[in-house]
């Protein structure tokens, strides 16, 4: 393995090549990586291939501006800020459409994380069988002849149907392991030799990282090495794993980290309603991403009397300064 890299998220986001398989931390709204998605928009990144446990606001992000061609997951919204992906359902209702969408269930795409993370082939599963997540005419990337074997990123078979040779409980599924291009991770904090810590839920990111061709690493702040080899059992990853670091402050807002701040759910209603409609996704992009030059500029249009109300408290994890709602 190649040196691990230090890098800004400009030349971050330059690693990533049109076509490459993603797959990011975090879960919803939760330590998404969104600095490094904005600059793939801004790049004008194309026919990205993502695969997600769950989508969120960065799928939207990516989607609405045309940057992916394979969607791959279970669901995608903003939870109580927008339950639904508007960009993702747009495209596939739209018959005129570019973008394949592959549905799994969630523990099934878990699965794929899983046997990529060990190094095996498949997994064999019970998950789901008898639902139409099983029937071959949903199998979309089968549809549009993607299933040739001429990408090594999406397997021949959706899954193949097995009896089972041990003890005799008959058929099984082989859900086929995902091994990323990229894993893209937003990390609470980072150690100069790339380990790698979570504040709170740590949801799927160790399987993302271990299954992934290249991880690159976005952390919030970057801390002496020392510091993280005094408390090995909380650190999630060595830097041996880490390809590229980028040290980035904010860099999931709007999404939030557990204990730096939380989710600006203003931010999120505000993009939620713009995605409603292609031409509405347009303007909010010109203002939001293209707008500005980079995430300084980003957090300066947001305004530092804004993000202070997101701060989480030290001691309790999240902020004392937004209003929650109440009975």
């Amino acid at each position: 393995m190649a040196k691990m890299q230090r890098a800004t998220i400009k030349e971050a986001a330059g690693l990533i090549k049109d076509g490459d398989q993603l797959t990011f931390s975090g879960f919803t709204i939760w330590r998404r990586p969104m600095a490094l998605v904005y600059e793939l928009v801004r790049q004008g990144k194309k026919n990205l291939h993502l695969f997600e446990v769950n989508g969120g606001t960065h799928t939207e992000v990516l989607a609405g501006a045309g940057c992916v061609k394979i969607w791959e997951s279970c669901w995608v919204g903003h939870e109580l800020y927008g339950k639904l992906g508007e960009s993702i359902a747009r495209e596939q209702c739209d018959p005129n459409s570019h973008m394949v969408i592959e549905d799994y269930s969630h523990a099934q795409v878990v699965a794929r994380l899983l046997a990529g993370a060990m190094g095996l082939p498949h997994l064999p599963s019970a998950l789901s069988m008898g639902t139409d997540i099983l029937n071959p005419e949903y199998d979309m990337l089968g549809k549009a002849g993607l299933r040739d074997g001429s990408n090594p990123k999406i397997p021949k078979n959706k899954y193949v149907m097995h009896h089972d040779p041990f003890f005799d409980m008959g058929e099984i599924a082989l859900i086929p392991a995902v091994n990323p291009d990229w894993a893209i991770i937003y990390a609470s904090m980072a150690s100069d030799g790339g380990i790698i810590r979570m504040n709170a839920q740590t949801y799927t990111d160790a399987e993302a990282i271990r299954a992934a061709d290249k991880v690159m690493v976005i952390a919030e702040e970057i801390v002496p090495d020392n510091f993280m080899r005094r408390d090995p059992a909380r650190n999630m990853a060595g830097g041996h794993m880490v390809d590229v670091l980028v040290e980035c402050p904010w860099a999931a807002h709007p999404t939030g980290s557990q204990g730096f701040y939380d989710v600006d759910a203003d931010f999120i209603r505000s993009f939620y309603a713009a995605s409603k409609s292609r031409e509405g996704y347009d303007k909010w992009a010109q203002e939001w991403i293209f707008g500005v030059a980079d995430h300084q500029e980003y957090l300066e249009k947001i305004g530092l009397h804004n993000l202070e109300k997101l701060r989480a408290n030290s001691v309790l994890g999240y902020s004392t300064r937004m209003k929650r709602g109440s009975r």
